[in-house]
């Protein structure tokens, strides 16, 4: 069974690659060494277990006869010397019978792979048992040859493949850990992204005014503020402007995740510096404009945000308001009990904020009643599909209102929500969802 194989046969660019650059097989002490294209090619260390003495000449002929110079191979008789010959290192790849003196079957090959799992091993086997070869490859075998079908182009050919096929395996174990680490310390700035975001959002719903005593508040706020993702684009924000006047804003970033939620705060940063004209809803927006499309304008990607700004006045008992292409909020009138959207007393509204530079906005007014509520909501809640595709919409987010017109803030809410999930039937949503609520009360004599 003896084959003899010119060395001219094995030349092409996968030769020429082993010949001239041989890559480690693990990041170890035992590793091979490197070699440079100026220097002599390495022998790569080849372990050849094997019991039968003609079977193992017959390999080492093989080996010398058409393998380019390119092995130098180790033999021993039985696993246990070849577990011990592997773990002192330094063994590039393993020829194993499966049938030795001291194991038999894939065992051998299932404690040669636990020993040394970064080298390939090819089995090379006397039994033509296609469903043993596929368990061995199964587990780890970089092949399975069968003695007395193998010439020796097809087994250096084999040995070759195995060597770069183990090194790519290596490669891509090496990528897809460097890709999970990051992806780990992506996962932990989201999360850090996501606490100092909560923080930013208002939680404790104080007094208004401050002065005002427990139960004698003039506004009652509420919210409900669920990110698609691990942040979100949403936003908004409630604040006294002075004993008689509150503003509250509600944004909607394009878009949500980590770019979104930086425009976010970048957009808290900006009310808070407007705070000197947040008693005139229109100025408020025209400024706040300006100076998103100051900062945004510089970036490679365009982003806009709708926004929509309200000015509630206890001593007048009226609202102010100002629109930046958001959806119109809907006035729950408790005493009528029935809901309208804000845009029947004014339908203007300017653009989206950072379009334009020198777009203004236009206050708006209407009248408010004791136990009114004004309800502020981003498209997350109602750019909703059910199975057939049925947008959840504006006219049945109405709806909803009409029907619990006289529930309080935070049931309204969650019946709300529970309705739009039921409607789509799914538990989550696809984009960002924010409801706010500012509900009038009677004020007190002392607040």
């Amino acid at each position: 069974m003896q084959s003899y194989v010119s060395r001219e046969a094995m030349d092409g660019p996968l030769a020429s690659r082993m010949q001239t650059e041989t890559q480690p097989l693990r990041d170890s002490p035992e590793r091979l060494v490197v070699q440079t294209r100026d220097e002599a090619p390495p022998r790569i260390p080849v372990l050849l277990i094997e019991d039968n003495p003609g079977d193992t000449r017959l390999i080492e002929i093989m080996l010398k006869e058409a393998g380019a110079n390119l092995f130098k191979a180790e033999h021993v008789g039985r696993l246990s010397d070849g577990l011990e010959r592997l773990a002192r290192g330094g063994i590039g790849l393993v020829l194993s019978d499966l049938s030795l003196p001291d194991s038999q079957g894939l065992e051998t090959f299932t404690r040669l792979h636990g020993q040394a799992p970064y080298v390939p091993i090819i089995v090379l086997s006397g039994l033509n048992d296609t469903s043993l070869a596929v368990l061995a490859v199964h587990e780890g075998a970089q092949d399975y040859l069968i003695k007395g079908q193998v010439t020796a182009q097809v087994l250096v050919r084999a040995m070759r493949y195995a060597i770069e096929r183990k090194r790519m395996a290596e490669q891509v174990a090496h990528y897809a850990e460097e890709l999970r680490l990051k992806n780990a310390q992506l996962e932990a700035d989201f999360n850090m992204a996501r606490e100092i975001q909560q923080i930013f959002l208002p939680h404790e719903f104080v007094r208004f005014p401050r002065a005002a005593k427990p139960g004698k508040s003039a506004l009652r706020f509420s919210q409900r503020y669920l990110p698609a993702a691990a942040v979100g684009g949403d936003f908004f924000d409630f604040f006294e402007i002075d004993a008689a006047r509150a503003g509250i804003f509600i944004c909607d970033v394009m878009g949500h995740g980590m770019r979104a939620a930086l425009v976010t705060a970048i957009m808290r940063g900006l009310v808070e510096k407007l705070l000197p004209v947040a008693g005139d809803p229109g100025q408020f927006l025209t400024e706040l404009n300006r100076s998103l499309y100051a900062i945004l304008h510089r970036t490679r990607e365009p982003f806009l945000a709708t926004a929509f700004y309200l000015v509630a006045d206890v001593q007048r008992s009226e609202i102010h308001f100002a629109n930046a292409g958001h959806p119109s909020p809907f006035r729950v009138r408790r005493d009528l009990g029935f809901a309208e959207p804000l845009k029947k007393y004014d339908a203007r509204h300017g653009p989206a904020l950072g379009l334009f530079e020198k777009s203004v906005y236009l206050s708006s007014h209407c009248p408010v009643s004791v136990k009114d509520l004004i309800v502020l909501f981003t498209d997350g809640i109602y750019e909703v599909y059910d199975a057939e595709q049925k947008e959840y919409g504006q006219e049945r987010l109405l709806a909803a209102l009409n029907q619990r017109s006289a529930s309080p803030s935070e049931t309204l809410f969650d019946e709300l929500l529970e309705e739009v999930r039921t409607f789509s039937n799914r538990t989550d949503f696809e984009d960002d969802v924010c409801l706010v609520g500012m509900e009038f009360n009677a004020p007190g004599p002392e607040s």
